[in-house]
């Protein structure tokens, strides 16, 4: 086993180059994913090392790109697509709903469309608006949708190879503040695959559940109840859509109580889903009403206002305040 320090960037590149090197109908392209290398530069050097048939640029029409991707997977390649920032991917939801989203189910399983949308999500960068939403909701509530957001290196790396080799589409959201986390890596370790959640840190008081870039935030706030003799419970749920009710409803069982930490805005949203799915389930025993902290129903706001909008320690440590401890 060999341990690498990466950032997260450098994990998704590194998932790309060695989809690419394993599998020769693997494709990557989207707007300035070539030479540049992406915004993020994330593709850096895929278009050097195999060519430009298989990392390309693409115009600018997410519409297009995604449609081009739904003709290459029909006719058995895999392609990779980056809508470069989050709402950029807003042109092409059409092509995703109607076309790539129904595939499979339109053609009775005759035809599948093995492709992975990129999606770099969320906020924590100081961007402007359409450059740090969080769209989760609209393709976790996409039947035939597989959505999926990495909070750790390793699962960047894991996540994004298990999803070009999924044989069905993959939503993956990327969160952007996340790009630059570094951490000691062995990418030949066996993670756990699409699908599964992961506690990653245990406590008895209650349970915090967040996926993506609110993973790291709830850890921290974990260390903050720690400090203050309470216990909590971190729950990383790696994969929105399909989604591991094993795995969480247990964590919320033992514990009694729990909140939900997401970025996107609480209303009608995966972090309301989330309650309801884990009220049904744990019903009877919770001490208190599940909790929400998530962004504002607000659009994005300017870079100034940021920090009000996304969850912090604070937020998130009032509503752990807030499940009726005198009740217990």
């Amino acid at each position: 086993m060999t341990h690498v320090k990466i950032t997260m960037a450098q994990a998704l590149n590194q998932a790309l180059r060695d989809a690419m090197k394993a599998d020769d109908t693997v494709l990557v392209f989207g707007e300035d994913v070539g030479a540049l290398g992406g915004v993020f530069r994330i593709t850096d050097g895929l278009t050097a090392e195999f060519g430009e048939d298989r990392c390309f640029d693409t115009p600018l029409a997410e519409s297009g790109i995604v449609g081009m991707a739904v003709g290459l997977a029909m006719n058995g390649m895999r392609p990779v697509v980056e809508m470069q920032f989050d709402a950029f991917g807003y042109p092409a939801f059409e092509q995703i709903v109607s076309h790539v989203a129904k595939m499979r189910n339109r053609t009775r399983g005759k035809i599948t469309l093995p492709m992975v949308i990129r999606m770099p999500y969320a906020g924590g960068i100081g961007g402007v608006e359409h450059h740090c939403d969080s769209s989760e909701s609209y393709y976790a509530h996409t039947p035939g949708l597989t959505v999926v957001a990495p909070a750790t290196v390793a699962d960047a790396y894991t996540l994004l190879r298990k999803a070009i080799e999924f044989p069905d589409p993959v939503v993956f959201m990327e969160p952007k503040k996340l790009y630059w986390a570094k951490e000691e890596v062995d990418l030949t370790e066996s993670q756990p695959g699409i699908g599964t959640a992961v506690v990653r840190r245990d406590g008895a008081d209650a349970t915090l559940i967040a996926y993506g870039p609110t993973v790291p935030v709830a850890l921290e706030a974990a260390e903050v109840a720690a400090a203050e003799g309470r216990q909590l419970t971190v729950v990383d749920l790696r994969s929105i859509v399909p989604f591991d009710d094993v795995t969480v409803c247990a964590a919320v069982r033992r514990t009694g109580r729990a909140v939900v930490v997401a970025e996107a805005s609480g209303f009608a949203s995966v972090s309301s889903e989330i309650v309801a799915r884990v009220t049904e389930r744990c019903f009877h025993s919770l001490a208190a009403p599940i909790r929400r902290v998530t962004g504002f129903d607000i659009p994005y706001p300017p870079p100034k206002l940021e920090k009000h909008q996304l969850p912090g320690v604070d937020r998130i440590l009032d509503a752990v305040d807030d499940l009726q401890w005198e009740d217990s």
